[in-house]
């Protein structure tokens, strides 16, 4: 079996081998396997679980590849020569290989080796990224180096070597290398002037490094310098000194409020930071200053003195809950833009109202301010008073202010703004003003319980993508996430200019008549998700004549509530809506039976129960049919089991995109479509489809994109797509194929622009012919070399379509074969040693028994005969009378005349011997010219004479000839205390026999002892202890 198996393994290399030679001349395999080529000449190489650099062969266009990426891999170790390959190489990106302990996921201790000329032998290379990965020092750089990131390493000294060939760096980041989650008990080790040979170093990042002092000796040419989050806690002009050139400064989370912070934090000592007044002055070309979480409980004019070019100033997460009511450090920034404010409150404590300082109103160039978390209850006029005249004012986020009362008409004073943001607060109706001024001036606080803090919960997904961004209006208000239970026209008057309009996330419970918005004669866009809406009246909304799109998702309990009707004939009177969603409400019953618009083009109507409706025979069977223009309907999660086609042809026939997405459909009826004649965009994925038959995709339709992704689809019918001549985009990932065949799609395959057939587990045989047809097309194929993989055979699974190994392809029949002949082996192995210990005595009888009958058998008995003169040779002690008699007239008798035609030559020495040869000859000739010597003995003590002589030349015999032809038959029970009878019997228990005193064992002992002198005593031999002589 051996033989066989090491045979046929050259064999079928040589057919495999074959086989891919016929792979490569049907298609080009991708050039990097087993990364795949995007554009712009990127090599992506992320998440691959590679252990090397791969080696992309020759035949690659390994000359184009401008940048690889080799991301979150686990490669410990660069060689010189892993990137030599590659002459145009810029851009390369390591990181996520061998993180620190504390940055990786399951803390495992890794390091990372790189040999010195590892990327000197990239003399091109631009820009690189080592960043989270265990390494201690900077390695060897290419002075073309322009971008260089070391961010999240174990690297915590830079030397005045480490960098100082590269003179065309600009851009260094060496961030967290020394911080909670990648501690190391000591801070980053800038040495002095270590920076100072890079002249055209613009970016420098040093975040999270436990720094204490900002770096001697920069070079003047910075613009970025970011020193957030260290433990720089004093900074004083000199530290800035010649930085004349900056313009972004980031030095906030040096003197942290730990009460606000959401990792760990060390307390900010007492009476500091230290800022000194003129740290600044000198820096004017600053734009961007960023001192947030530093513990500032005062703001002053001075540390603003000559940054006439500020445009984004952070504050926010410090102690100015007083300042900003009184200072007048804003004075001079004329060009600030941005201003961040947030989480400057007092802790504990909610203020009853808040006015910002007249210094605000000098910011004239402000366009966006940002107040959120600095905890007041009461927003009037004269809150934001300085901010009205501020010509270009567009953003002001105030939510998670606990705001309770709100003047919103306030805010059409300001001229510009666009967007404010009042959620997450506690607005539960209009203002009653005279209650609002009486507590402004009683000045109350309230103290703040530790839960009011708890951060607010996280939105569920809304319809953003379905309705028009709210971006591009003139003005947008959101109060999602408030109290709010009604709504009432006093909360918008004087809002007549609001388009856009979010009261998501509250507890609005009323019924809605068309009077609510009165006051929003421009609202466009109007959210009211994940409420309680009553929706009964016919005229609900028709106030807003110019609403485009109507966000009603996520009001499930009015619709839950069992007898009460509900009427959407509100949507026939709203003549400009375009965009309406009614999604995850559960709505299955006693709801108007159409939908009415002419105007309305798309509608989300998933997370519904329209299986139930339609299941109500054709009560609900014209549902949508009255949306005359309507192009876009998600009808996704609406526990739909089946779709017939007299049900599809009432959707409304101008559908150019229909969603069924997460439903139960097991069938579809494809030439259904035909009802809808301008479709373009079916998606279907989530399903129970299993197989894509039922005739084809219909000639004439117009659909460019399919998705049946996510299915349990294992069979698709030849030719199914060949009739879509418009089809571009086909999903069939996460399903149950095994193979894509050529014959699915016709002359459609060329045409396709993506063909997605990812997470199928496909049967990678040697004769897959889909390998082939994705070479052909795979420029249409996301992820081919990468995401692509085998589902069988077991050795490949999981692995990539390309990832299969020669050795493992073998032809199916020959496959097979030796499937047969393996079990046949291990049944044999199994069955024989069991039959032998069961029955293996009545197997070797029967066997010689039939043996001993055939023709053949007695012609080799006569030539064994003619080869040696005698069966056996009889040694015994003539001077025993007993044992002589024994042997004349029993061992004789018994041997040679009752036995028949099988009966045994013996060579006794009386009768035998001849007269006139010496006794040694006459020994030496029987010994050697008979099968056995048989040993017949009364007593084994003493042994002498001719019993010695011959038991001697029969031992010289197994030295020559490697035959064992000793048989002992011992008459006296006391010969077996012979030591060499004891261990004979060990090793060759029938080749020893004993007499039998009992008349009944005599026949068997007849037997044995003619089997003893007939057979091999090779055959004897006891397995356990040796294997016996055998002959060469």
């Amino acid at each position: 079996m051996g033989f066989c198996c090491s045979a046929l393994h050259p064999l079928s290399l040589l057919v495999q081998a074959m086989v891919l030679a016929t792979t490569l001349a049907l298609g080009t395999l991708p050039a990097f396997l087993p990364c795949e080529l995007q554009p712009h000449g990127l090599v992506n190489c992320n998440w691959l679980f590679l252990k090397s650099v791969p080696h992309f062969s020759a035949a690659a266009p390994r000359g184009n590849v401008t940048s690889l990426s080799l991301s979150s891999n686990r490669i410990h170790h660069l060689h010189d020569s892993d990137f030599a390959h590659l002459p145009s190489l810029r851009r390369l990106n390591l990181k996520w290989n061998c993180p620190p302990v504390g940055l990786s996921p399951m803390h495992f201790p890794c390091h990372m080796t790189i040999e010195p000329s590892t990327f000197l032998a990239v003399p091109t290379l631009e820009e690189l990224n080592l960043s989270y990965n265990s390494i201690t020092t900077v390695p060897a750089l290419p002075k073309s180096l322009i971008s260089l990131s070391l961010s999240h390493t174990n690297i915590l000294v830079l030397g005045s070597d480490s960098l100082a060939s590269l003179h065309s760096l600009r851009f260094l980041f060496m961030d967290g290398n020394c911080y909670y989650k990648n501690p190391c008990r000591q801070e980053l080790e800038v040495a002095p002037g270590a920076l100072l040979g890079l002249g055209n170093l613009t970016h420098l990042s040093l975040k999270y490094n436990n720094l204490t002092v900002v770096p001697r000796n920069l070079p003047s040419s910075l613009e970025y310098l970011l020193l957030s989050y260290n433990r720089i806690i004093k900074l004083a002009p000199e530290d800035l000194a010649n930085l004349t050139a900056l313009r972004v400064l980031d030095v906030g989370g040096n003197c942290r409020r730990c009460d606000h912070a959401p990792n760990p934090c060390m307390e900010c000592p007492r009476h500091f930071p230290q800022l000194h007044p003129d740290t600044f002055s000198h820096l004017s070309r600053l734009e961007g200053l960023v001192l947030k979480d530093s513990s500032l409980s005062w703001l002053n004019a001075s540390w603003f003195r000559g940054l006439g070019n500020l445009r984004v100033l952070d504050l926010s997460e410090n102690f100015l809950y007083k300042c900003i009511t009184k200072t007048k450090a804003f004075q001079g920034l004329t060009q600030l833009r941005k201003l961040n404010l947030s989480f400057n409150y007092h802790k504990r404590v909610s203020f009853a109202h808040l006015s910002l300082a007249p210094s605000f109103g000098s910011l004239v160039a402000l366009k966006e301010l940002d107040m959120h978390g600095i905890f007041f209850r009461s927003l009037d006029e004269t809150t934001l008073r300085p901010l009205a005249h501020l010509p270009v004012l567009q953003t002001l986020r105030l939510q998670m202010n606990f705001i309770s009362q709100a003047q919103l008409g306030i805010f059409r004073a300001f001229p510009g703004l666009r967007y404010v943001d009042l959620s997450d607060n506690r607005i539960s109706g209009a203002s009653e003003l005279t209650a609002t001024m009486q507590e402004v001036d009683g000045g109350e606080k309230v103290w703040l319980q530790p839960g009011d803090l708890a951060p607010a919960p996280v939105d569920t997904p809304s319809s953003e993508d379905f309705r028009p961004n709210c971006s591009t209006l003139n003005f947008t208000l959101d109060l999602s996430r408030n109290n709010l239970v009604t709504v009432q026209p006093e909360m918008f008057a004087q809002l007549s200019h609001l388009q856009c309009l979010r009261l998501s996330h509250n507890c609005i419970s009323q019924a809605v008549n068309g009077s609510q918005f009165l006051p929003l004669t421009s609202l466009q866009v109007l959210d009211l998700s994940h409420n309680k809406l009553d929706l009964y009246h016919e005229h609900s909304f028709t106030e807003l004549p110019r609403l485009e799109a109507l966000d009603l998702s996520y009001n499930s309990q009015p619709f839950g509530m069992q007898g009460v009707g509900h009427n959407f004939s509100f949507v026939a009177h709203l003549r400009t809506l375009r965009h309406l969603s009614l999604a995850h409400n559960n709505i299955h019953s006693q709801v108007s039976q159409q939908l009415c618009s002419t105007s309305l083009r798309a509608l989300d109507f998933s997370g519904n129960a329209l299986g139930r409706m339609w299941a109500e025979g054709d009560l609900y069977l014209h549902f949508f049919q009255g949306l005359s223009v309507l192009i876009w309907l998600d009808l996704s999660q609406n526990r739909l089991h089946t779709l017939l086609p007299h049900t599809l042809g009432k959707l409304p026939k101008s559908l150019q995109v229909l969603r069924l997405r997460d439903n139960y459909l097991a069938f579809f009826r494809w030439r259904s479509l035909i009802h809808l004649p301008k479709l373009e965009v079916l998606d279907l994925a989530g399903n129970q489809l299993k197989a894509l038959t039922n005739g084809s995709l219909p000639s004439g339709t117009r659909l460019r994109r399919l998705d049946v992704s996510c299915n349990s689809i294992s069979f698709v019918a030849p030719g199914f797509f060949s009739k879509a001549k418009e089809l571009r985009e086909l999903n069939l990932s996460a399903n149950a194929l095994k193979t894509v065949d050529p014959s699915w799609f016709g002359p459609l395959a060329s045409a396709l622009q993506i063909l997605d057939v990812s997470a199928n587990p496909l049967h990678c045989a040697c004769g897959a012919a889909f390998i082939d047809f994705l070479l052909e097309v795979q420029a249409a194929v996301p992820g081919l070399p990468s995401r692509v993989k085998c589902g069988s055979p077991g050795q490949l699974q999981g692995l990539s379509i390309f990832a299969q190994d020669l050795r493992l392809c073998l032809d199916e029949a020959l496959s097979w074969d030796c499937f047969t002949l393996s079990l046949l082996a291990v049944a044999l192995g199994l069955g024989v040693p069991m039959l032998h210990h069961l029955c293996g005595w009545d197997l070797w009888y029967c066997f010689h028994l039939c043996l001993a009958w055939l023709p053949w058998r007695g012609r080799q008995s006569g030539q064994g005969e003619d080869a040696l003169p005698y069966d056996a040779f009889v040694v015994f002690d003539k001077t025993q009378s007993a044992v002589a008699d024994w042997v004349y007239n029993e061992l004789r008798g018994q041997l040679e005349e009752r036995r028949g035609r099988w009966a045994l030559r013996l060579c006794l020495e009386e009768r035998d011997w001849l007269p006139g040869k010496t006794l040694f000859e006459n020994l030496w000739a029987s010994v050697y010219g008979s099968r056995k010597t048989l040993f017949v003995l009364a007593h084994t003590d003493r042994v002498s004479g001719l019993l010695r002589a011959s038991f001697l030349l029969a031992q010289q015999r197994l030295l020559e000839d490697r035959k064992d032809v000793v048989v002992l038959v011992i008459l006296s029970p006391d010969g077996r205390r012979s030591r060499y009878v004891r261990l004979r019997q060990r090793l060759c228990r029938q080749s020893v026999l004993l007499w039998p005193h009992q008349p009944s064992g005599q026949r068997s002992f007849w037997a044995q002892l003619g089997m003893a002198l007939t057979r091999d005593n090779h055959h004897f031999y006891n397995r356990n202890f040796c294997q016996g002589p055998t002959a060469e």
